[in-house]
């Protein structure tokens, strides 16, 4: 039974961060990308980051660069999003998701929803003004 969790959001004022957890299990995702996507009230589904398998490679949404850090520890099964100097614009529903895909690219993370197979239920963060 594949499942992917998270956890870490929360409430936090403008200007805060929070860490974001995904834990992963059911089975090994130490050579497959990792993504984070995000689901504001009334808005599509959005990319916010995206590693390769090694973590090494990593990418990201504008709106998110230099204030948002995806990072992974295969040893423990885990990604993370580190976010900080959060914005009212923030506010969303966080999932994880993993790519089941083995890319002979290795520095290779999708951006595209699509192409994740699995996904966590989210954690929500509200960014208050």
């Amino acid at each position: 039974q594949v499942q992917l969790v998270e956890s870490g959001g929360g409430l936090v004022q403008a200007g805060g961060s929070l860490r974001l957890s995904c834990a992963t299990s059911g089975r090994s995702f130490s050579r497959n990308a990792m993504g984070w996507f995000r689901q504001a009230p009334g808005k599509e589904r959005e990319f916010v980051a995206a590693c390769n398998w090694s973590g090494g490679s990593t990418y990201y949404a504008d709106s998110v660069k230099g204030r948002f850090t995806i990072s992974r520890d295969n040893a423990k099964n885990t990604v993370y999003l580190q976010m900080n100097s959060l914005q009212p614009e923030d506010t969303a529903v966080y999932y994880c998701a993993a790519d089941s895909r083995i890319y002979l690219i290795g520095s290779f993370a999708s951006t595209a929803g699509d192409s994740y197979d699995y996904w966590g239920r989210g954690t929500r963060v509200t960014v208050s003004s």
